[in-house]
């Protein structure tokens, strides 16, 4: 299917937004909870699967649908129409600090692989699927596991990632070693595997994961260097535990501390 063309705008630094322009009968695609804002005159309807109609049949659309499941997503997706005449705009949002990434999907020859909950949006037409893993060590240790989205299509389609994000252009050969964590995505040209850390003070005491991603070129590589997994781990770690104090607060003195800086919580 020929996916519709859309313009865009990105606004924002650290919580960021695209906008979306449509012109009349084209849409767009996003993740159920993604939706900001939108003009008069744009209609949701809500989709099984991705709308790309790939497969048309009952069972294509099932199975489509199905697979996203995999991923950790919704059946459903939600599709925004330009019904009137004019331009109209949509807006959806990142679901947390980070940036949103505008994927040219003819710049990577019609396939882009992403980490499973990066995508955030795409033209009518793009398809999201799945990419399996067909090495095991991959699989069982590379963080996204066998399972990561693959984003195909002619398409425009935004995907997000934590904190500040680079981009990396691979030659031929160029080997780059990363946390399993901080992927964003990566042309389909890009081969990707797993990298034991070696050493017994590394995998014991080094706090950094058993194993690198290694992203074997060519290809364009992106990366991000706050993954929500991480974010989410320290935010945890900082919690009041079982009605505790929180991690890293108050002084050194203790409830005297705490009277003496304004924390006066029971």
């Amino acid at each position: 299917m020929q996916a519709h063309e859309i313009d865009y705008t990105i606004y924002g630094e650290e919580m960021q937004y695209v906008e979306i322009e449509l012109d009349p009968n084209e849409g767009v695609v996003a993740e159920a909870g993604s939706f900001m804002m939108m003009d008069d005159g744009i209609k949701m309807e809500t989709i099984f699967g991705d709308g790309s109609s790939k497969d048309n049949t009952v069972m294509g659309k099932i199975f489509g649908a199905g697979k996203r499941l995999l991923t950790g997503e919704s059946l459903f997706m939600t599709a925004f129409y330009n019904t009137l005449h004019g331009k109209k705009h949509v807006s959806f949002a990142s679901p947390y600090p980070g940036k949103i990434i505008a994927i040219d999907l003819r710049k990577f020859n019609g396939k882009f692989i992403c980490q499973k909950d990066a995508f955030l949006c795409a033209a009518k037409g793009v398809s999201i699927g799945i990419e399996f893993s067909r090495k095991l060590g991959r699989g069982l240790f590379g963080g996204e596991g066998f399972i990561m989205q693959k984003l195909e299509g002619n398409g425009m389609a935004f995907v997000h990632a934590g904190g500040t994000t680079a981009t990396k252009e691979l030659a031929p050969g160029e080997k780059l070693k990363v946390d399993t964590g901080c992927i964003i995505g990566f042309d389909h040209t890009v081969d990707y595997d797993i990298e034991f850390v070696g050493g017994i003070k590394n995998t014991l005491f080094g706090g950094e994961g058993l194993f690198f991603a290694t992203l074997t070129g060519p290809g364009t590589v992106y990366i991000q260097s706050l993954p929500f997994s991480r974010l989410a781990k320290r935010v945890w770690a900082s919690a009041p535990q079982g009605g505790g104090k929180d991690k890293g607060e108050g002084s050194i003195l203790g409830g005297l501390g705490d009277l003496l800086d304004g924390d006066n919580r029971f």
